[in-house]
């Protein structure tokens, strides 16, 4: 079994434990208090841009094989998720430019900067998010919500292009050749700070 592969199977459990917290089983019913999305919102907001961060920090150490596509997965972030955050931000109103981290959100980044400083370790810190959201919108398009702005959030995350980076960010993962234990204290950390996330400041 793969690396990526094996840890999927470890993240599964952990995915279904997100689908029952409190904040996505609303977004997957359409009836989240808008306050609350509102809130996540600004702060998956800040947290991309230190995501875009992440991933700038890999393709510097990245060979040559990985660099355009670490490059491609800023891009798209910085791009396309944080146009549908501006998007929604502007019907929820929501205010991205005046946000402030919460702790889950200083936590989390802080732990995928600090990951970043060695590259196999820093591609198995980045998956849980790719990989969840990937698994998540995948579920969550099986019965989208009715509210259009909570659908087309789902949409965007189940879309084919996402998987396939997400299924790219494997492959890297898997030919970077790092420690296994070591990659899956790194995802399983990760994980838990998914799971954290949803906890709305």
């Amino acid at each position: 079994m793969s690396l990526a592969a094996h840890l999927e199977q470890l993240g599964r459990p952990l995915v279904e434990r997100q689908l029952t917290h409190p904040t996505v089983a609303g977004i997957a019913n359409g009836d989240l208090p808008e306050p609350v999305f509102r809130s996540w919102l600004e702060q998956d907001y800040l947290f991309l841009l230190d995501y875009v961060r992440v991933f700038s920090r890999l393709a510097w150490q990245a060979p040559a094989a990985h660099l355009g596509d670490l490059v491609d997965l800023a891009q798209s972030t910085y791009h396309d998720e944080l146009a549908l955050h501006r998007s929604l931000a502007a019907e929820f109103g929501a205010d991205l430019n005046g946000a402030v981290k919460g702790k889950p959100c200083a936590e989390y980044t802080a732990f995928l900067l600090d990951s970043a400083a060695d590259y196999a370790d820093g591609l198995a810190a980045l998956y849980p998010c790719m990989w969840g959201y990937s698994t998540l919108g995948a579920i969550l398009a099986q019965n989208p919500p009715a509210d259009p702005r909570y659908r087309r959030w789902v949409d965007t995350y189940a879309d084919p292009g996402f998987a396939a980076l997400t299924a790219r960010c494997a492959e890297m993962l898997d030919e970077a050749g790092g420690d296994r234990e070591r990659a899956q204290r790194f995802f399983l950390e990760g994980m838990r700070h998914e799971y954290d996330f949803w906890d709305v400041p």
